[in-house]
């Protein structure tokens, strides 16, 4: 496509999105595993959703901070599984230039929420065990909601910086995106016009942004495994140690793949490699999630199961 003089505005009305496989027949079997996956996902971040706020002993924090985690996983999945499902029914590989800014504007913003929520969890981790006389006080309902209300606007703020600065770009040529969902290093790879500002920002952003709750993190649980291990009670470490293991596998699939993902400056040829990761940051990763924080806590188990029952006995 020809570039419109004059002007700042994109040549490119849509994009072709090259998705995982190439033959009619893996793309059926490709199909079938992503529905799966997406049903297994939501069904399964929502029901733990509905377990926290139907079961008064989980109003803690803590649940209140993994109630929103999972509302999140399904809305993330939700952003990008969808639209490849229908591409894959209808054997249409296009998506229109505003569709796909959306799409990446939105995985940024609830992914950057994501990312900043483990942070808080890290943080209400390391009240609760380190300073529990004072636990009620410093993470009290208004605490909370500042909390999740900081997530959200460092996400917000994060996520338009990309979106404006990926607007500025013209793209008058090749139109064919390698990935199976629109994300910024491989629209980089598409422009006609120069993405260096554009790299140096989503690195230097990723760095401030990703770097500073890692730092939280591993901040935070220094200080929890210093409390955990002068504990007397061997039923009180156990407890605290499975709390937090599960917060940190959480966290280090999280933040390894996107530390691969976004942290590679100069290096925006797109790759298979690239969309393994992809898998694992819009559809692994949020189904896995409800899977490892339910299947080591045992309160979350007993509100599940009662949930379940109620549903059946509602038939």
């Amino acid at each position: 496509m020809e570039p419109e003089a004059g002007t700042n505005r994109t040549a490119a009305t849509e994009f072709i999105l090259l998705g995982l496989a190439e033959t009619e027949k893996l793309q059926s079997v490709l199909f079938v595993f992503f529905l799966f996956a997406y049903l297994v996902t939501v069904g399964g971040n929502l029901s733990i959703l509905a377990a926290i706020l139907v079961e008064p002993k989980l109003h803690t924090p803590m649940y209140f901070f993994l109630g929103n985690l999972s509302a999140l996983d399904a809305g993330c999945i939700t952003v990008t599984v969808p639209s490849m499902l229908g591409r894959l029914l209808s054997h249409k590989c296009t998506i229109s230039y505003d569709a796909c800014i959306s799409q990446l504007f939105f995985f940024h913003l609830l992914g950057g929420v994501d990312c900043f929520l483990l942070t808080a969890m890290a943080y209400d981790r390391f009240l609760a065990i380190c300073r529990p006389l004072t636990y009620s006080t410093h993470m009290s309902q208004a605490v909370q909601r500042i909390l999740v209300a900081m997530c959200w606007t460092c996400s917000l703020t994060n996520a338009l910086t990309h979106t404006i600065a990926l607007s500025t770009l013209k793209f008058c040529g090749p139109n064919e995106v390698n990935h199976f969902y629109c994300d910024l290093p491989q629209l980089f790879q598409l422009s006609c016009s120069s993405t260096q500002l554009n790299e140096l920002l989503l690195f230097g952003m990723g760095f401030i942004l990703a770097g500073t709750p890692v730092v939280l993190i591993i901040t935070s649980y220094i200080h929890v495994a210093a409390a955990v291990l002068q504990m007397h009670s061997v039923e009180g470490r156990k407890k605290a140690f499975s709390t937090c293991s599960s917060h940190l596998t959480v966290v280090f699939l999280f933040y390894g793949t996107g530390i691969f993902n976004y942290m590679r400056l100069g290096s925006v040829e797109a790759s298979h490699k690239d969309k393994g990761v992809g898998i694992f940051n819009s559809v692994i990763n949020p189904m896995l999630n409800p899977l490892i924080y339910s299947l080591r806590n045992p309160d979350v188990q007993g509100a599940l199961w009662r949930v379940l029952v109620g549903m059946r006995s509602l038939r």
